[in-house]
């Protein structure tokens, strides 16, 4: 490899305005970054070289989990149209009880998509598919434990102070929904395993299909069959996020004077919220695979250079988001009702969704480099102090103790995702990537390691 003034001739030649983005290859670009300094005319060409792998994955993993999502919010258009107290019913099911089983798979799948992700950039391959059958199993015996707290709903809704009337429709809802819980046992992990693969398009095919489907079976069961809230559980069933600060929002929205008024707003708000939410997790994914790739294939500064360009992308579609909310609230509230008080109530929280809708742009990006890079244990301490301490407090103070009701309660959780997005902001800056190689080194030569022992203890 010969040298020109202490600069790597095959490099200058692939990065020169002649060379094709799609031919670079991450250790070409690993070992350009690598030189000191990088001239300002080649950074353009390496932030369209990450920002094409970026979309490449993040296209079809929008496409996933907006389309997955959709599936509850097509069930809950019909509903609110049944009436404002069975979309409350609804609303506090799909979050309160729906949203925390979610939630803990979620969790316990962020592992997989940490693992597998900088174990297919190392090409250890047969670690992989260990960890994705240990996952499925553990799912499926978390989904056994959970499906006794959706049939059980009711009174856990009653417990917590929900009103009888909304526990009575949530139970409903919930016990319609038990079968998709074991669906999304099995789905999430195998999700995670072909994502961390760059396996994404036939995801992206088959959600928009399921969707397509999904959009016909629930008109014809609630619209034409007349099978109302449960026949709308049960079509969401066959079709088969910070998500528990969110179910915690709903759920104390329930204890407000007038609850069902608060609940069917504010989930009309989280719903949007949770569509946008859904846009940014597929950044998120995508920033997880290429950062978990690249710190496997032991390339830290383009781990880096993921990290900025994934940042930049997201802070920007998220002042467009911003907007839309903005200019279309009203046209967007009556696609779930037409309730004048409900429309009224959700006007008044518009503001509020359009600060959340921004600070969306940031927070799920930078928690998708920490999936990637294996910082799990450390975000989870994040979460609790920032949410539950601190935001969660202050926003039950705002809500009961003043006149603000929901908005005071929603005000607590921008405070909390602020101070998350933060503190994120300082742990992603301060990141040493070269340490953060070494420590995907190790825990990918772990779970070599312990794939090998399976191997033989079952040729055994």
């Amino acid at each position: 490899m010969g040298e020109s003034h202490g600069v790597t001739e095959p490099l200058l030649l692939r990065l020169d305005s002649n060379a094709r983005v799609a031919d670079l290859s991450s250790d070409v670009v690993e070992e350009f970054l690598s030189q000191s300094p990088v001239q300002s005319v080649s950074w353009p060409r390496l932030v369209v070289w990450e920002s094409r792998l970026l979309w490449i994955l993040s296209g079809a993993s929008i496409a996933v989990s907006i389309f997955n999502f959709m599936l509850s919010l097509i069930t809950q258009m019909f509903t609110g149209h049944l009436g404002a107290l069975e979309l409350a019913g609804a609303s506090i099911a799909s979050v309160g009880i729906q949203g925390l089983a979610y939630g803990i798979m979620l969790g316990m799948a962020s592992a997989v998509q940490t693992v597998c992700g900088q174990a297919y950039g190392a090409k250890k391959y047969a670690a992989m598919g260990i960890i994705c059958q240990r996952a499925m199993v553990l799912h499926l015996g978390a989904a056994v434990l959970l499906s006794f707290i959706y049939w059980y709903s009711g009174p856990i809704l009653i417990a917590i102070g929900q009103s009888h009337s909304i526990a009575e429709q949530g139970q409903i809802f919930a016990r319609g929904i038990i079968l998709q819980l074991f669906a999304f046992a099995l789905n999430c992990p195998m999700q995670r395993f072909l994502q961390a693969q760059n396996i994404v398009n036939p995801l992206a095919y088959i959600a928009v299909a399921v969707l397509l489907i999904h959009v016909l079976l629930t008109w014809v069961v609630v619209s034409v069959l007349n099978y109302g809230l449960l026949g709308a559980a049960l079509t969401l069933s066959f079709s088969c996020l910070e998500i528990w600060y969110n179910q915690g929002l709903v759920l104390i929205s329930g204890l407000l004077s007038n609850p069902t008024i608060s609940l069917d707003s504010i989930s009309i708000c989280m719903n949007y919220l949770n569509w946008d939410m859904q846009f940014m997790l597929g950044l998120s994914t995508a920033a997880s695979i290429r950062v978990g790739n690249e710190l496997g294939a032991a390339h830290p500064k383009v781990a880096k250079l993921a990290v900025i360009v994934v940042s930049a992308t997201s802070i920007s579609i998220s002042i467009v988001f911003t907007a839309v909310v903005l200019i279309c609230s009203t046209a967007l509230s009556k696609l779930f009702t037409s309730n004048a008080a409900v429309l009224e109530a959700v006007s008044n929280l518009i503001p509020l969704l359009a600060i959340s809708v921004f600070l969306n742009g940031i927070q799920p990006i930078l928690s998708g480099v920490a999936i990637g890079s294996g910082w799990q244990a450390l975000v989870a301490y994040v979460n609790l102090t920032t949410y539950y301490i601190i935001g969660l407090p202050i926003g039950c103070v705002l809500g009961f103790k003043t006149s603000l009701g929901v908005a005071g309660i929603w005000w607590g959780m921008i405070l909390g995702v602020s101070l998350q997005t933060i503190v994120l902001i300082i742990l992603t800056a301060r990141t040493n990537w070269n340490h953060e190689v070494d420590k995907a080194a190790e825990r990918i030569r772990k779970s070599s390691e312990e794939a090998a022992l399976d191997l033989v203890d079952g040729i055994a």
